[in-house]
């Protein structure tokens, strides 16, 4: 039997910084939960890549570890209450006292509303025009 004879020049290279090259661009996105293109268009930028030179761009993990780091929000100690949606409604006491005697003496809501119109009274969010569901609206809100 003959053996090889062993090699007698060994390269060997002193690596001074050890990165894991592990993610790339869809591999970084999937990790983040976001889409290819938002990870180009809103995390690419942000982060230091390392090009190869056969054209591959790689995302260090180290490098994704920072941006993260960097971003992240601390969560909310308490919960915000709950706000009402949409705008608020700012209509004069005068107006609403209006509306309710003209309904207690027997006018109805398209009367009330036509009224209101006529006279240039402005509705809560500065509007010109009255509708009978309006005038209901006032009214339900003015009881409860």
């Amino acid at each position: 039997m003959v053996r090889a004879a062993e090699p007698t020049n060994v390269a060997v290279r002193e690596a001074t910084r050890v990165e894991r090259l592990a993610y790339t661009r869809t591999q970084a996105a999937e990790a983040l939960g976001i889409s290819r293109s938002t990870f180009n268009r809103r995390v690419l930028p942000f982060v230091e890549l390392v090009e190869m030179p056969w054209g591959a761009r790689l995302i260090p993990v180290d490098e994704l570890q920072r941006l993260l780091a960097e971003r992240r929000k601390p969560a909310r100690a308490q919960p915000q209450p709950s706000a009402r949606p949409g705008r608020p409604a700012t209509l004069a006491a005068d107006v609403v006292d209006r509306i309710q005697a003209e309904h207690a003496a027997g006018s109805s809501l398209g009367q009330i509303a036509r009224e209101l119109t006529a006279d240039q009274v402005p509705t809560a969010h500065g509007g010109a025009q009255w509708w009978p569901s309006t005038v209901r609206a006032v009214l339900r809100r003015s009881t409860s």
